[in-house]
Protein backbone atom coordinates (compact mmCIF):
# COMPACT_ATOMS: atom_id res chain seq x y z
CA UNK A 1 0.00 0.00 0.00
CA UNK A 2 1.32 3.31 -0.93
CA UNK A 3 1.80 5.73 1.93
CA UNK A 4 3.57 9.46 1.97
CA UNK A 5 7.51 9.72 1.41
CA UNK A 6 7.67 6.17 -0.06
CA UNK A 7 10.45 5.90 -1.90
CA UNK A 8 9.87 2.94 -3.93
CA UNK A 9 6.43 1.88 -6.04
CA UNK A 10 4.02 -0.05 -4.38
CA UNK A 11 4.34 -3.57 -3.28
CA UNK A 12 3.42 -5.78 -6.86
CA UNK A 13 0.26 -8.24 -7.37
CA UNK A 14 1.52 -10.34 -9.66
CA UNK A 15 4.89 -12.46 -10.19
CA UNK A 16 4.97 -10.71 -13.87
CA UNK A 17 4.44 -7.19 -11.97
CA UNK A 18 7.56 -8.31 -9.40
CA UNK A 19 10.16 -8.84 -12.20
CA UNK A 20 8.64 -5.75 -13.97
CA UNK A 21 10.22 -3.91 -10.85
CA UNK A 22 13.25 -5.73 -10.52
CA UNK A 23 14.21 -4.92 -13.71
CA UNK A 24 13.47 -1.15 -13.00
CA UNK A 25 15.71 -0.81 -10.01
CA UNK A 26 18.25 -2.85 -12.15
CA UNK A 27 18.13 -0.47 -14.85
CA UNK A 28 18.03 2.87 -12.72
CA UNK A 29 21.09 1.80 -11.37
CA UNK A 30 22.84 1.11 -14.19
CA UNK A 31 21.58 4.30 -15.82
CA UNK A 32 22.84 6.24 -12.39
CA UNK A 33 25.87 4.63 -13.44
CA UNK A 34 26.35 5.97 -16.76
CA UNK A 35 25.54 8.63 -15.91
CA UNK A 36 28.07 9.11 -12.99
CA UNK A 37 30.60 7.77 -15.23
CA UNK A 38 30.22 9.97 -18.65
CA UNK A 39 29.90 12.85 -15.82
CA UNK A 40 33.21 12.01 -14.19
CA UNK A 41 34.96 12.06 -17.77
CA UNK A 42 33.34 15.25 -18.83
CA UNK A 43 34.82 16.58 -15.67
CA UNK A 44 38.17 15.04 -16.16
CA UNK A 45 38.55 17.13 -19.89
CA UNK A 46 36.98 20.14 -18.70
CA UNK A 47 40.04 20.48 -15.99
CA UNK A 48 42.92 18.29 -18.15
CA UNK A 49 45.54 20.84 -18.30
CA UNK A 50 47.39 20.54 -21.70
Amino acid sequence: MATWKTLMLQDSASPLMEQLLFFHDHALLILVLITILVGQMLLSMLFNKW
